[in-house]
């Protein structure tokens, strides 16, 4: 937990967001003024956005009032003084979602150019908030974002649709936030912390097309599995007959300035440093990993077996994989990387693996991930459970959950993706 610790907001925003006098903001060392007729206000979108906004009003208690939204995941919620909050949809959107997207509009809609607009994101904003296309429902947005998530796409390319059937995302909101100036502070929960990415980048310009959309739905054989209404949406936009999504020559992006307030190397680091502290020797192999959870799990347990530095020795990874589910079990890739890794682990002495989400939660599942050893499989087989099995049928929650393994930690309010921890002694 040290290393989620490190990427919490209450240690972010402290750390980036301070009050020089009471008209004067300081994020991340540069000054912003609020003038006398200006307003302060606060939208926010993701599973950190609660912890987030609670603690910017605590920075600011006494000095400015903010007014504004705030949208995170159903169960993530916290009080807040003044910003009001709404619990919506993750990872498919619900009808909170369209709610929390169409007041966010609404407020957006209102900014002059003497406010000043602060923008909390965090992951999950791509579901949190969502609206829908003109002709198209949501059960179709629904339909395409559960396509996406079985796919084996990565965040990446799901973003990429996600924007182009959006009027919030991909550089939308900053257009309806415009004149007024925009600070985002933002969690990453993407590889290579792009922010075009991160929550579907909805005050950045947009490098991505329509055409880009519709190579990634055909890549992935999604284009017949595509409600017709949305395929149409995005066929007018190969044709022209719809805006694509703002790019960087547009004007609405002047006022605007985004800081990178927390990242997977944050937590790692931190990890690597509660490591020491315990005696281990720490390595930190990636805190870019991606692809197939079982392709990391061979390399990580491969890694691991052929360990040639000192002991005990902690291995450190950071990343998002990706699984292609075919099965009908329950779990998720972090709980599907674990349960690869203990059929690699069989029979080998002295090795502890842990992959799991640092927002607390994996797939549609209580648990943030499993923990495994190279005992896992020799317990399970007493216990008549048959790994492979659940492996192929993508039941890793189940295995776990009748052989022991799961590691529950509720909401942590923070989202920088996954850690990967191997232990070797």
């Amino acid at each position: 937990m040290h290393a989620v610790s490190a990427v919490h907001p209450v240690q972010l925003i402290r750390r980036h967001v301070q009050i020089k006098d009471p008209s004067t903001l300081v994020i991340s060392g540069d000054e912003y003024v609020l003038s006398p007729q200006g307003r302060l206000i606060v939208l926010g979108a993701g599973k950190a956005s609660a912890a987030m906004a609670q603690e910017l009003e605590k920075v600011l208690d006494g000095h400015m009032r903010p007014e504004g939204l705030v949208v995170t995941k159903h169960g993530h919620g916290l009080p807040l003084q003044h910003l009001t909050l709404l619990e919506a949809g993750h990872p498919v959107p619900d009808e909170y979602s369209l709610e929390a997207s169409r007041r966010f509009l609404e407020i957006a809609a209102t900014a002059q150019a003497d406010d000043l607009v602060i923008l909390l994101l965090s992951g999950g904003a791509s579901a949190l908030l969502a609206d829908v296309p003109e002709g198209s429902s949501l059960a179709d947005v629904q339909q395409l974002f559960s396509l996406l998530l079985n796919s084996g796409a990565n965040i990446h390319e799901m973003n990429i649709v996600r924007k182009h059937l959006s009027k919030i995302k991909g550089g939308w909101l900053a257009q309806n936030i415009y004149p007024a100036t925009l600070c985002a502070l933002v969690l990453s929960d993407v590889v290579g912390d792009d922010l075009s990415v991160i929550g579907s980048g909805p005050a950045v310009p947009d490098p991505s097309t329509f055409a880009d959309t519709m190579a990634i739905l055909k890549k992935y054989g999604l284009l017949a599995q595509l409600p017709p209404a949305l395929l149409h949406y995005l066929e007018n936009g190969i044709a022209g007959v719809i805006s694509d999504t703002p790019k960087a020559d547009s004007p609405f992006f002047r006022q605007v300035h985004h800081y990178l307030a927390g990242t997977n190397r944050i937590a790692l680091e931190a990890a690597a440093d509660k490591a020491r502290e315990l005696g281990y020797h720490p390595q930190v192999l990636a805190a870019d990993t991606t692809g197939d959870a079982h392709t990391v799990a061979d390399m990580l347990t491969a890694t691991a077996i052929a360990w040639q530095g000192p002991r005990p020795g902690c291995l450190l990874a950071g990343g998002e994989t990706t699984v292609q589910v075919t099965g009908t079990g329950k779990g998720g890739r972090n709980q599907q990387l674990a349960l690869a890794a203990a059929i690699r682990l069989a029979a080998q002495e002295g090795i502890t693996l842990l992959s799991a989400g640092t927002d607390g939660t994996d797939g549609p599942t209580n648990a943030a991930g499993a923990i495994v050893d190279s005992h896992t499989l020799e317990r399970a087989a007493a216990l008549q459970l048959d790994a492979p099995h659940f492996l192929q049928q993508q039941d890793a929650w189940t295995f776990f959950s009748k052989a022991g393994g799961l590691l529950i930690t509720g909401p942590t309010q923070t989202n920088v993706m996954d850690l990967m921890i191997v232990l070797i002694t």
